[in-house]
């Protein structure tokens, strides 16, 4: 099965939004079908010095390492600490991962046919405070520099509710962080927000979006299939 070009389709929001449960069911529907598709995580696959990153936020803010669980939550300090030299450090780091996203795309094999990225360009620039012009500025020139997915889709989720499955930043922050989201989602064009709502209807609206993305290219391969509970099974309720 050939498509005429590569698709990048990328997932953004808060953590415990969903987002690996959505990726999940798309990248399983798209086997499926029989397209090839490539998963990266930005963090792991795109960013410039990660590991160096991720000790100095250590080191600085003593936060916790590793995921929050219900039975184990834990107290990340990272994205949620703003100070002028934390806003200086991800305006560099930010500027560089841009470049990195174009280069990581432009390596990947040409026999891929999906992309799918957990998380994009777009969660950095949701950390950044955008009220300064020059910080708009700024994100404008990032915006630039990455490389436009076909189809971007923000995972919209009640940040009570994302805390309670995640619980690994203050219930404060992620409500300022999905503000900040949604805010970001309003300038940038591909981006589509999904949710609140259940996990079968996230699925579907994703899957119907993803076919008109892809219109004239085997666009009956992307029809949804029937949500669970249609087809008489328990719909999960499991997100991540």
């Amino acid at each position: 099965m050939q498509i005429s070009s590569r698709k990048v389709v990328s997932f953004s929001g808060i953590d415990g939004a969903g987002k690996s449960t959505q990726i999940q069911a798309l990248q399983a529907h798209l086997h499926e079908q029989g397209f090839r598709t490539l998963l990266l995580a930005f963090w792991d696959d795109v960013v410039v010095f990660p590991h160096f990153r991720e000790f100095m936020s250590l080191k600085a803010f003593k936060g916790d390492e590793g995921v929050g669980s219900p039975d184990k939550p834990i107290e990340r300090r990272d994205k949620n600490v703003i100070s002028w030299y934390t806003i200086a450090a991800r305006l560099l780091f930010y500027l560089l991962d841009a470049i990195s996203l174009r280069w990581t795309l432009w390596q990947v094999s040409p026999q891929v046919e999906f992309v799918i990225f957990d998380r994009y360009i777009y969660d950095e620039l949701a950390n950044l405070p955008p009220r300064h012009a020059l910080l708009r500025f700024y994100v404008k020139l990032v915006l630039a520099i990455s490389p436009r997915p076909t189809a971007a889709y923000l995972i919209d989720a009640d940040p009570d509710a994302a805390y309670t499955r995640k619980p690994e930043y203050p219930l404060e922050f992620l409500w300022q962080n999905r503000t900040a989201y949604l805010s970001i989602s309003r300038f940038i064009p591909p981006m589509e927000v999904v949710g609140p709502d259940s996990i079968d209807a996230m699925t579907l609206t994703i899957l119907h979006s993803l076919s008109q993305h892809t219109s004239g290219l085997n666009t009956r391969a992307l029809e949804p299939p029937l949500p669970r509970s249609a087809r008489g099974e328990d719909a999960t309720s499991v997100v991540s």
